[in-house]
């Protein structure tokens, strides 16, 4: 019997609370005390009247924020992107596939219901319901069954197994909502904060919710979240007082609000990539010397101090970042080299061959990466035309499209949602269209499996696979940056999203 809220923690490590597992730069590590009370307004990028209410449905930071606030899941990301305790005190599996869910007691929605399985039962089954519009609806699609089989018990059948269960349900399209709940005009969970004011589009407010299952949680009295889409605009509002924190502060202002001694920047270490894409299925980018002559023409460290001022990671040329666990970091460093690039193009026999690359803002400096290598490229004989799209309708027009093409991933909660989603051969996020059937067997090798080492091996040959074989080229990982008054303490890193994945709202405090 595996008791566990991740196969790779032990029963000691799962019964400890959330904040143990957190970066050292929260509250209670550092030894402060929380103050009560204090409002604060946060900024996010984008907002619109599709802003919602219901988690299934959330799908920019606004809405992860907003129901994070307003509601709980059964387990909670630490900063190693573990699963921790939340609304389950533990999930438990012999294989995988079938799950025991024990409740913690003394939990109530807003209204005043107690927590019940059926309301856990209903959260998770509704992902499965076309009409409930989900965009977890095909990661829900495992979810073979799920029963109530005691007072504070349910069970959860999948359709095959998956060891990373407890981590994907912390996820914030996946939060408790009360049972047979279909109206989102209202706001009714089990989370830090209480629904005040929602107006999609302009803004949310949320209030101290006073009977929270966490003793002394959250801290601060109200939290207003708004959206500033322009990014100067965004730091200006900050800078001047008119909010608290914001989201996503480019590299080239980090500067400027270091210089305020009343403000800071938080850098979260990520595994955000922008790469480079070639279609396996266009006779040019699908030839592999073509691919290696790209990938030896990352200037891997000039891409990270120029386009990112030193805002990121150097990658290898494989999805799974260092803030992953299942990080291989013993594949050896593709090196920038222009001499074995223009062997590998000679060897393509694409020397003078005109060839489109397609850039745009939509992916995090994709333009400035174009322009590089279409200068280096002209050094070994390769016409490389960079032609800039708008970020307008790119993901929908441009987006693979093309046979050299770039792509912007976000960091995944797992190893096995970023190699199924973007790598295994039928999934429609391919986004090089390459096919390994050694790659899709150690997938399925790896779900099965209940020994983590095992898990951890092959997910390692996986990633050497990905570099040596597969079709995009990763220069860097990518930092987020978020900036704040300094007078609002607790904040630390969770590398899924800005401000802690999201999930600020409980842990912080205003120190004034």
């Amino acid at each position: 019997m595996i008791e566990t809220l991740s196969s790779d923690i032990s029963r000691r490590t799962l019964l400890g609370g959330l904040a143990v597992g957190l970066a050292t730069g929260s509250a209670e590590a550092i030894g402060r005390t929380p103050r009560i009370g204090g409002r604060i307004r946060v900024a996010g990028i984008t907002s619109s009247t599709a802003d919602t209410l219901d988690p299934a449905k959330g799908n920019t930071a606004l809405d992860y924020m907003r129901h994070y606030m307003l509601y709980s899941g059964l387990t909670q990301y630490d900063g190693q992107l573990r699963a921790r305790p939340g609304l389950a005190e533990s999930i438990a599996t012999r294989d995988n596939v079938t799950w025991r869910i024990r409740l913690r007691r003394g939990v109530h929605f807003h209204d005043g219901k107690a927590l019940s399985p059926d309301d856990v039962v209903h959260s998770l089954m509704r992902h499965r319901d076309p009409a409930t519009g989900s965009k977890v609806k095909a990661v829900a699609e495992q979810f073979a069954s799920a029963r109530r089989t005691g007072p504070h018990e349910v069970e959860l059948r999948l359709t095959g197994p998956n060891p990373d269960l407890p981590v994907i349900l912390a996820g914030s399209n996946f939060l408790i909502v009360e049972h047979g709940r279909r109206d989102f005009r209202v706001a009714n969970g089990t989370g830090p904060f209480m629904l005040a004011a929602f107006a999609p589009g302009i803004r949310t407010v949320v209030r101290r919710n006073p009977d929270y299952w966490k003793p002394g949680r959250p801290y601060l009295a109200e939290i207003e979240l708004i959206a500033i889409p322009d990014e100067l605009s965004r730091v200006n509002a900050l800078l001047s007082g008119d909010v608290q924190a914001v989201l996503a502060v480019n590299p080239g202002s980090v500067k400027r609000v270091r210089s305020s001694p009343a403000h800071a920047v938080m850098e979260t270490k990520s595994g955000l990539y922008t790469d480079i894409i070639m279609r396996r299925d266009h006779p040019t980018t699908g030839n592999p010397d073509f691919v290696l002559a790209m990938k030896y023409l990352l200037d891997r460290e000039l891409m990270k101090r120029a386009l990112y001022r030193g805002f990121a990671t150097v990658a290898n040329d494989q999805p799974i970042s260092p803030v992953d666990p299942h990080y291989n970091p013993s594949i050896p460093q593709r090196p920038f080299d222009l001499d074995r690039a223009k062997f590998h193009l000679r060897r393509a026999g694409l020397m003078g061959t005109r060839i489109p690359i397609y850039v745009s803002p939509a992916a995090n400096g994709s333009i400035d990466m174009g322009s590089i290598l279409q200068e280096y490229g002209a050094r070994i004989g390769l016409n490389l035309a960079v032609n800039r799209v708008p970020a307008d309708g790119y993901w929908a027009t441009h987006w693979m499209k093309h046979p050299l093409t770039v792509g912007n991933t976000n960091q995944r909660p797992t190893t096995d949602l970023m190699f199924s989603l973007f790598f295994q051969s039928d999934a429609s996020m391919n986004e090089a269209g390459w096919k390994n059937a050694r790659f899709d067997r150690w997938l399925l090798e790896a779900r099965a499996t209940t020994d983590a080492a095992r898990r951890k091996a092959i997910y390692g040959e996986m990633q050497s696979l990905v570099h040596h074989r597969g079709a995009v080229g990763i220069p860097v990982f990518i930092s987020l940056l978020d900036g704040y008054d300094r007078r609002l303490k607790g904040l630390s890193s969770i590398p899924l999203g800005g401000l802690m994945a999201y999930t600020f709202g409980e842990y912080v405090w205003w120190d004034a």
